[in-house]
């Protein structure tokens, strides 16, 4: 189902709603994904999958739904004994973990969903999300609305890049910033022949290897244990590699590429989602660190993505230095809730809340 068809169907079904409780992942997440906005359609069934598959636990998904058209998926990955009645939205830290909602979904449908999610778990954790997620927002007021506690630490603030508003006041990218970039390509070309590709689609998985070998060149190799390399089998390559195994996800996973004599040299790694970009990952060979290949690489991909219809850039969190020297601007802090139903739970909230801020 196209998003354009999956929304048209939700303004045919404002309710009444109902909650069904769905052990696994359902492929109705993929219904509510189509109809969700463009940043959050990568919020598939697979996406979750591989989450689990990955990480481990077990999930249920909760489905609120008008009729028979879903306009809430939300899994519920349980933590610590069942008993507990402990959950996290499962997936992967990069952009963020949330969940899929259709766009115009009314505040009933959260209201619903609420009133059966208190009955399933004691508390949920959400996160992280940035600040007016289209899913998270709406559930977090309807849940302060409701009683329930709600705990929050900031993890981060963003870093946003409007390529179309620079570009269209003239002052990206700089003529002295491709000035430099021609300087350092041709002193980098002395390594040997250069080569510049942009992958997606049936590039996956096996386009993953290349990525990998290069975070074993860099300094997550020589500086940490590598367990947080995105794309190695010793860091989190199973996730993407799983990932990509659905033919959507796959065609919004791109990469730059850049090659030196053959040999895998620099990439940037993003996931396109409309007509914006995360960018998740870039790493590079440090033996022609010299040269800045990175620097030179996404560049090529900002460009070609602006050339693509993409016109935003989401930079996350992190090393803020160079994402403002290409013209990012701070936007949206991200953080991490807990979401404590109301009752005898809810007494426990301020210790909770200790507890998780030093965590």
């Amino acid at each position: 189902m196209t998003s354009h068809a999956a929304r048209a169907r939700i303004n045919r079904a404002p309710g009444p709603w109902h909650v069904r409780l769905a052990e696994g992942l359902p492929s109705a997440i993929d219904h509510v994904a189509a109809a969700a906005p463009a940043s959050h359609g990568f919020l598939r069934r697979a996406w979750f999958a591989a989450a689990m598959q990955t990480y481990g636990g077990s999930v249920r998904t909760m489905i609120v739904e008008a009729g028979d058209t879903p306009v809430i998926a939300l899994p519920l990955r349980t933590v610590g004994p069942r008993l507990a009645r402990l959950a996290a939205v499962p997936g992967s830290f990069w952009p963020f973990r949330s969940f899929p909602v259709a766009e115009d979904t009314p505040p009933a449908a959260f209201d619903t969903l609420l009133s059966t999610l208190a009955r399933t778990v004691r508390v949920l954790r959400i996160g992280p999300v940035y600040d007016g997620d289209p899913a998270a927002t709406p559930l977090i007021d309807a849940a302060r609305a409701s009683g329930w506690r709600v705990i929050d630490r900031t993890i981060a603030t963003s870093f946003l890049l409007d390529m179309a508003a620079a570009r269209d006041d003239g002052v990206w990218p700089r003529n002295s910033t491709l000035r430099k970039n021609r300087f350092h390509e041709k002193h980098l070309a002395e390594h040997g022949t250069l080569g510049w590709s942009f992958l997606t689609g049936a590039d996956w998985p096996a386009a993953f290897d290349d990525l990998a070998a290069i975070e074993w060149s860099s300094w997550i190799a020589s500086r940490t244990d590598g367990r947080d390399a995105k794309f190695t089998r010793a860091g989190h390559g199973a996730f993407w590699r799983a990932a990509a195994a659905d033919p959507v996800l796959a065609g919004m996973f791109r990469a730059a590429l850049l090659t030196v004599n053959g040999r895998p040299a620099a990439f940037s790694f993003d996931i396109d989602a409309g007509n914006l970009k995360y960018a998740v990952a870039n790493s590079y060979d440090p033996t022609f660190g010299k040269h800045s290949p990175g620097k030179l690489l996404y560049y090529r991909n900002l460009v070609d993505a602006l050339d693509r219809g993409i016109t935003r850039v989401d930079w996350g969190a992190g090393d803020s230095g160079y994402k403002r020297t290409i013209g990012a601007a701070p936007g949206p802090a991200i953080r991490d809730y807990l979401l404590v139903r109301p009752g005898a739970s809810a007494a426990l909230a301020p210790l909770l809340r200790l507890a998780w801020r030093k965590h």
